[in-house]
């Protein structure tokens, strides 16, 4: 399991409220891939938002579906905090930035 790989099964993971994967959106912080575990970080674009520990959970399940032999953890972090410039190109297209 390598990160681009966990990379690859965060990216089908959409915040349902901009319709934009948590990859492209920039909140993926960190992936630690070692010895049959993966932990990763990840945040969203406020601490306020409704939906961080649904979008938790639904990245980790995504991880642990696609890599179903490892410890899977997902830890949902505020620092550094979010900011735009962590967009992909594609989301500040889709976006309209």
């Amino acid at each position: 399991m390598e990160q681009e790989d966990v990379r690859r099964a965060l990216s089908t993971v959409m915040d349902p409220e901009l319709g934009l994967d948590i990859v492209s959106l920039g909140l993926v912080y960190r992936i630690d891939c070692a010895a049959g575990s993966i932990d990763f970080d990840l945040t969203m674009t406020t601490p306020a938002c409704p939906l961080g520990e649904h979008i938790r959970d639904e990245a980790e399940q995504a991880v642990a579906k696609a890599f179903p032999k490892a410890r899977v953890r997902a830890n949902l972090v505020w620092s550094p905090p979010w900011d735009a410039r962590r967009l992909s190109d594609d989301a500040k297209a889709a976006l309209g930035w």
